[in-house]
């Protein structure tokens, strides 16, 4: 079983002396690593499946996982075996042992606009700025295991001190509405294990081997849970890597390995250093980037994959420029090595990047995908639309009773909800179950409870007529009655409702056709809703299109060719991290971009971009500096940028000339 792997990762798998860290460099296969090891653990060491945990970071990250280590052990039975996310594993638990922190077992869980949508209660504002930096907020602290009083205690200046109110506010309405956000996935069963020594011993005592993905980016809160579990056993194996730590913006704690080293004396350590993704020159310029960062432990990325083609590094006149220059470049290799559009990657530091390089993609007609962008079924007002649609295929659904009660509103406030959210929870029942019984009646007042009754007799009449009649009849009248078109109007300006009423328009027209087309109800559809998304990231991997992502999104993938553009000062580095000391957390995202290539890379950079109406002189990005300089072929600032368009358009003439004939 273990033929396969080189040295360094045979000696990964099959240490179980104590803790283990491997440090896995970009394309080392570390995923194999860990597949093998489930094997192993279970083939060779007696290990139960139902003993064993695979935690990573994304649904995608761990289907993959188990569908790997399924195939390593041939079809011997794996029952029980978890491969999970971070945040699903403490959804697992808190079903269970909620009880012990006074929440029932069908607590809700609330995603981000969720959360956004009570904040913007408790500020009073729709300012979305405003908003979005105080969730930051109380997701950092969430993530330090800092509480409400203690953010209270520690705030510091007017700002912080009013986040801290609000953060308190917010606890005390999610705890009202028997509600939990991602953060308090991981953060509630940290506070669980802390007060319940029988919830911690029945954890651990299930899941007695760990194994931990992407282990870098793992915030003090994940940590903590992951001390808790393997206690002093420290039946574990962390893998990671330092130099792709790229998440401190959003919790992560990069100090969590030398923490590592700190609580566990006898943590061994595993380097995989070889590469099976890029070429010679990839690497070596990899590597000079990142020897510029303060280390822990050293790592140099090594492969026998062939020199290849030197980096390319291309200065542009400006953006519109940069983005003729990075397509016909893609189109004149495509053409010359005969290769497919899904062979090519063009990745940025934020998304406001992308708009010329899409529009340069479709006047050249090149199919193009946008990942990392969010999916039409997230956007809110189809999520509006879904909460009903969920409420009608299973009413106990509390989060989709508390959006659809409130968008659009309909007389039942936040006061109203939580006195029905604390009566619910007292009886252990859902929001609409709790609304229909006397003692809710009696515990809200007249005008209340006949907004509420109204909600739910709505409900309750629509839900009767979803399972009998076509979707299109069902979805059509849903739409009407709740005035979905006149409420996007009354809440955004008339260009941003008619795109948003345009969206719904399209949802309902798909409903109505797949209904038709299948015979499917719209309580069947519903049941279906929440695995698009997954279905259409699956045939988006066989579509032959250029990606185009942030270097955030492309984390984890690989391209056989890479155009990395606006690699300017102010950019990659960011102005505000560069200004911040966060350089090598941005070199380390340059250094992310870098290894996504296989087999040829191009950096580009602008002379000058236009900043509202000034034109601005831009600076090359430090970062190409501190790249091996003996693999770089520079162009662009000797010939003026005009003489290079022009001959850039005629040898593309020139190609398509010849692919006519």
């Amino acid at each position: 079983m273990l033929s396969h792997l080189n040295p360094p990762q045979r000696e990964a798998v099959k240490y179980l002396d104590g803790p283990l860290l491997v440090l896995a460099g970009a394309g080392s296969g570390k995923t194999r690593v860990i597949t093998h090891k489930i094997a192993y653990l279970i083939e060779e060491c007696g290990y139960s499946p139902a003993h064993i945990a695979a935690i990573t970071f994304t649904n995608k990250a761990a289907r993959e996982m188990a569908e790997r280590a399924s195939q390593l052990l041939h079809g011997k039975p794996s029952r029980g075996l978890t491969v999970t996310t971070f945040h699903s594993l403490g959804m697992q638990i808190l079903r269970q042992d909620a009880k012990h922190l006074g929440y029932k077992p069908q607590f809700s869980i609330f995603d981000a606009a969720d959360s956004a949508h009570i904040l913007s209660d408790i500020i009073k504002t729709t300012d979305k700025g405003e908003i979005r930096r105080v969730q930051q907020r109380v997701s950092l602290w969430k993530n330090s295991l800092v509480s409400p009083e203690q953010a209270l205690k520690l705030a510091e200046g007017d700002l912080e001190h009013q986040a801290a109110k609000v953060y308190r506010s917010y606890q005390d309405t999610l705890r009202a509405y028997q509600a939990v956000d991602f953060d308090d996935l991981i953060r509630l069963p940290v506070e669980l294990f802390g007060t319940v020594a029988e919830s911690l011993d029945k954890w651990s005592n299930k899941l007695r081997y760990l194994l931990i993905d992407e282990y870098q980016d793992t915030n003090s809160c994940q940590y903590q849970l992951l001390r808790q579990l393997t206690g002093t056993r420290g039946a574990f194996t962390a893998v990671g890597d330092d130099d792709q730590a790229i998440y401190g913006w959003r919790g992560a704690d990069i100090r969590n390995l030398h923490t590592l080293r700190e609580d566990y004396e006898r943590l061994h350590v595993v380097k995989l250093e070889q590469n099976y993704r890029s070429s010679i020159r990839i690497l070596r310029v990899a590597n000079s980037l990142i020897a510029n960062n303060t280390k822990l432990f050293e790592k140099k990325l090594w492969s026998d994959l062939g020199l290849g083609d030197p980096i390319q590094v291309v200065a542009a006149k400006n953006e519109e420029h940069e983005a003729e220059t990075v397509v016909m470049r893609l189109l004149t290799h495509k053409f010359e090595h005969r290769t497919r559009f899904a062979d090519y990657a063009i990745l940025y530091r934020g998304n406001h990047q992308a708009r010329v390089f899409e529009q340069q993609l479709r006047n050249e007609r090149i199919p193009y995908q946008l990942s990392g962008g969010s999916s039409f079924f997230d956007k809110a007002e189809i999520k509006d639309v879904i909460a009903y649609l969920r409420l009608l295929a299973n009413s106990d659904d509390d989060p989709a009773f508390i959006r659809a009660v409130t968008t659009p509103k309909k007389g039942v406030g936040t006061q109203t909800l939580e006195k029905l959210g604390t009566y619910a929870a007292q009886r252990h029942q859902s929001l609409f179950a709790a609304a229909f019984e006397a003692g809710a009646e009696a515990l809200l007042g007249a005008k209340q409870y006949h907004s509420l009754m109204e909600f739910c007799q709505f409900i309750n009449s629509l839900q009767f007529r979803a399972g009998r009649e076509p979707a299109a009849a069902v979805i059509e009248d849903l739409l009407k009655a709740i005035g979905c078109e006149a409420h996007l109007f009354d809440s955004e300006d008339a260009k941003a409702a008619q795109g948003k009423w345009n969206n719904v328009q399209e949802f309902a027209a798909w409903l109505s056709k797949k209904g038709e087309e299948e015979g499917k109800s719209i309580i069947d559809l519903t049941q279906t809703i929440a695995l698009l998304n997954i279905l259409e990231n699956r045939e988006g991997k066989e579509l032959d299109v250029v990606r185009l992502s942030t270097l955030h999104a492309a984390k984890g993938l690989e391209y056989p060719h890479v155009f990395l553009v606006g690699v300017e000062e102010g950019i990659l580095p960011h102005r505000e991290c560069a200004d911040g000391g966060l350089v090598e957390e941005e070199r380390r995202l340059m250094y992310v971009g870098i290894t996504r290539a296989q087999k040829s890379l191009a950096l580009s950079y602008c002379l000058k971009r236009k900043r509202g109406r000034e034109w601005q002189a831009c600076e090359p990005s430090r970062f190409i500096a501190e790249l091996s300089q003996e693999d770089l072929r520079v162009s662009g600032r000797e010939s003026a940028p005009e003489v290079q368009k022009s001959e850039g358009t005629a040898r593309l003439a020139q190609l398509k000339a010849m692919l006519k004939k």
